[in-house]
């Protein structure tokens, strides 16, 4: 079975890290939500995918220039705001797992402050999320604070060594992108009992390549396409 994974939430249907959408995704049936995660100016760890507010909100400028105050009063599109991370944590309510991206330099720990806050306090468990990162110091770093949370290390194009990198973070999972994917590299994961995650993969005929190549999960904006 492929391991579905709504990217940014459901994106295709709702504004992207919106709480409309990591609820459309599950609606949809999804396995994982995907999120990205920045540390705003205050403290509080924000849900949005780029540094700056231009491109998905009706902000301008960086995210760390800005307190949470200020992003609360924006729109993230259709009415929406940015949310925390422990907003979104609350809205799955453990319904579905959560793959939280660190995109923020430093995110790693305050995220690993609430991983923590949820699991010993809340009920959950570390087998509810996956953290990953294209930067994979930020990823060492996590891992030395000595949590049990899996670690899914990302990155765009095929290295040297094929998914050996991922080794030195005893990781998971490795996500791909579909541009660079091809067998040697899934084959090479899968000998060293990695998973195979390839984003980001909305049309049909893109489905039945990662289907053939037998991938364990896709990261898709129209999750529900992932049947």
């Amino acid at each position: 079975m492929i391991i579905k994974i709504g990217h940014r939430g459901a994106r295709g249907y709702e504004p992207e890290n919106t709480l409309s959408s990591f609820k459309k995704a599950i609606e949809l049936n999804v396995d994982f939500v995907e999120l990205d995660v920045f540390i705003c100016k205050t403290g509080e760890v924000v849900v949005i995918h780029d540094n700056t507010l231009d491109r998905t909100t009706n902000g301008k400028g960086y995210v760390f220039d800005k307190t949470y105050n200020e992003l609360q009063s924006l729109d993230a599109g259709g009415g929406q705001k940015i949310p925390k991370l422990e907003e979104v944590m609350d809205l799955i309510d453990r319904k579905v797992k959560i793959n939280i991206e660190l995109k923020g330099e430093g995110s790693y720990k305050p995220v690993f402050n609430i991983i923590e806050e949820y699991v010993h306090g809340k009920g959950w468990a570390y087998d509810d999320f996956l953290i990953s990162s294209f930067n994979h110091y930020e990823l060492k770093d996590f891992i030395k604070l000595g949590s049990d949370v899996k670690i899914g290390a990302i990155i765009a194009g095929i290295p040297l060594g094929y998914a050996k990198f991922a080794g030195a973070l005893n990781a998971y999972s490795v996500h791909l992108s579909k541009e660079f994917i091809n067998k040697k590299i899934i084959e090479d994961a899968h000998k060293r009992e990695m998973k195979v995650f390839v984003y980001t993969i909305n049309e049909q005929i893109e489905i039945e390549r990662m289907k053939s190549l037998n991938v364990d999960g896709m990261f898709s904006d129209f999750p529900d396409r992932l049947i």
